[in-house]
């Protein structure tokens, strides 16, 4: 190549290289999304804010413009780094970017585990009757007719966990409340549906326990005390999801034990109501806090505790403390005597536990202190105590079977009746994995000492009881219903898993023309649930009554 033609090329690569240059500047600027407007020009001088800096660059976009001043000029700054105030202007940008999203992010998260839920309901679907207030929220606006002597309204609030204490998860809960807890957190059930066709059970909101409590304590006539359930029936009667299965499909949840709702006669001084015994119910599963071993369509589910977690990890951290708690007590016992029951043990249990003083607490819930209404008070003592004594009271169960549960103290029962005949959905088969079961006959008797029997139970046995115990605290809790735990099944849970099965069992035997409840005599109902089998058993004299 002549010089002639390097000296003509020269001017053509510089040319290529400024026309490469401009294509960046515009693509870099385009990149960083500055328009044309950002860039000094006659029509970009002071004409926007005649006041602001000469070093203040104005960025525009379509509806606004944003001043950002004392641009950083130093030439020493290092070169990697954008300017301070350019920097800050795309972090605000992205701020605002992100606000914008932000709302719409957490419902697709929502939306997405949402669906994952659905997914997940073959077979588990609520159908909700929908029902006058008159048949549950009016009990609670009338609560001072619930109780005669105390003010009973502060317990159904927060949904009926009743008034929060200092800890988020703590409630003032009455042991009474379960109709209201039931139902609100079957307003947030993940798996109803609008459909009755659709529905593996249907659901009836009434409070049959709050509706009861206004009659308990007064002599009322008969036809007062069954006004409501007498009207409901007939309401169900009427409707089409009560003729597909002849309510067979339907439950209801009570918060007071059976012997509240199972009057027989009808006489003005009668206790309870006739709930139980109405032709209707004994085609629905009634759910209760204590079941009738010897009635084959109700169906025992936990007291309500003191404790409500809204997650899984308030769970965990309530179960990994009790892991840790120190138990400075062999066993403990909270409650009164009863003399004026024949049969009770509680005397000789109380005082037992005063000859024991060294190895065994007490909370004596006979004084003017009120000590069993204070929730620290109870678990406070159930935490520091290796067994918690649980005999029967006014009837067979106790919600402080519960609580000593949840506080990771070992239940000893003096009758089956008093929980393995009651919680089958909630508590396991396997008896002597979580309890010991010292013959009530034999306390009574003074042919036992509870010390001696407590005492001699090896301590690898007793920690592997613990540890079951523990496990067992989320099948006899009620979470907060307005949230939700991922992973753990509470007692609410375990309930509708229960109800389901029934009724998918009660569906497949109306397909093929039987009726198991027929095949057995329903005395011996409490030995066919728990054990498939009406044939004798061990425990027969527990449960021999007059007919």
């Amino acid at each position: 190549m002549t010089s002639e033609n390097q000296t003509s090329a020269r001017p053509a690569r510089k040319k290529l290289w400024l026309f490469f240059f401009i294509l960046f500047f515009f693509w870099y600027m385009l990149l960083c999304g500055f328009d044309r407007s950002s860039l000094p020009g006659p029509s970009s001088v002071s004409q926007e804010n005649p006041s602001r800096s000469d070093n203040d660059i104005v960025i525009r976009s379509n509806n606004s413009s944003q001043v950002i001043s004392d641009v950083n000029l130093n030439p020493n700054d290092n070169e990697n780094e954008p300017p301070r105030n350019v920097t800050t202007y795309i972090e605000t940008e992205m701020d605002d970017l992100e606000k914008e999203v932000e709302p719409s992010l957490p419902k697709v998260e929502e939306e997405d585990k949402e669906k994952k839920r659905r997914s997940g309901c073959g077979g588990r679907y609520i159908y909700v009757q929908d029902l006058p207030s008159r048949f549950n929220s009016d009990y609670i606006k009338d609560c001072k007719l619930l109780n005669k002597w105390h003010n009973v309204c502060p317990y159904f609030s927060n949904g009926g966990l009743g008034e929060r204490l200092s800890s988020s998860c703590w409630y003032v809960t009455h042991q009474f409340s379960l109709d209201v807890i039931f139902h609100s957190r079957m307003q947030r059930y993940d798996c109803l549906t609008n459909d009755s066709s659709k529905a593996a059970a249907i659901y009836v909101p009434y409070y049959p326990g709050l509706d009861v409590s206004r009659f308990l304590w007064d002599t009322y006539n008969a036809s007062v005390k069954d006004a409501d359930l007498t009207d409901l029936f007939a309401l169900l009667r009427s409707r089409p999801q009560w003729r597909v299965m002849d309510g067979r499909d339907h439950f209801l949840v009570s918060g007071r034990i059976t012997w509240d709702l199972r009057r027989s006669g009808d006489a003005d001084s009668d206790w309870g109501s006739s709930l139980m015994v109405a032709p209707e119910s004994q085609k629905m599963t009634m759910i209760t806090i204590e079941s009738s071993p010897w009635h084959p369509n109700d169906f025992a589910i936990p007291y309500p505790t003191y404790f409500h977690p809204s997650s899984d990890a308030q769970v965990h951290e309530w179960q990994g403390r009790m892991r840790r708690q120190r138990r400075r007590s062999l066993f403990c016992f909270a409650g009164a005597p009863r003399p004026n029951m024949e049969g009770s043990i509680r005397g000789e249990i109380m005082a037992q536990c005063g000859a024991a003083s060294k190895r065994c607490k007490m909370v004596h819930c006979k004084d003017d202190k009120h000590n069993c209404l204070k929730p620290a008070n109870l678990i406070r003592m159930f935490q520091g105590s290796v067994f918690c004594l649980q005999p029967s009271g006014d009837s067979f169960t106790r919600r402080s079977t519960f609580d000593s549960i949840l506080a990771g103290c070992i239940p000893v029962f003096f009758s089956p009746a008093s929980a393995y005949v009651q919680y089958l959905w909630h508590l396991p088969s396997d008896f002597g994995s979580y309890s010991v079961l010292i013959p009530e006959g034999d306390v009574k008797t003074h042919k036992v000492s509870i010390d001696r029997v407590l005492s001699r139970i090896p301590a690898s046995r007793v920690a592997a009881m613990r540890e079951k115990v523990i496990k067992l605290i989320p099948n006899v809790i009620y979470a907060d219903h307005r949230s939700r735990l991922e992973k753990t099944e509470d007692a609410f849970d375990l309930a509708i898993r229960g109800v389901v099965q029934r009724v998918d069992g009660l569906r497949r035997e109306m397909k093929e023309g039987r009726n198991s409840s027929a095949e057995f005599d329903p005395e011996f109902s409490w030995k066919y649930y728990a054990f498939g089998t009406t044939k004798q058993h061990e425990w027969d004299n527990y449960f021999k009554r007059d007919r």
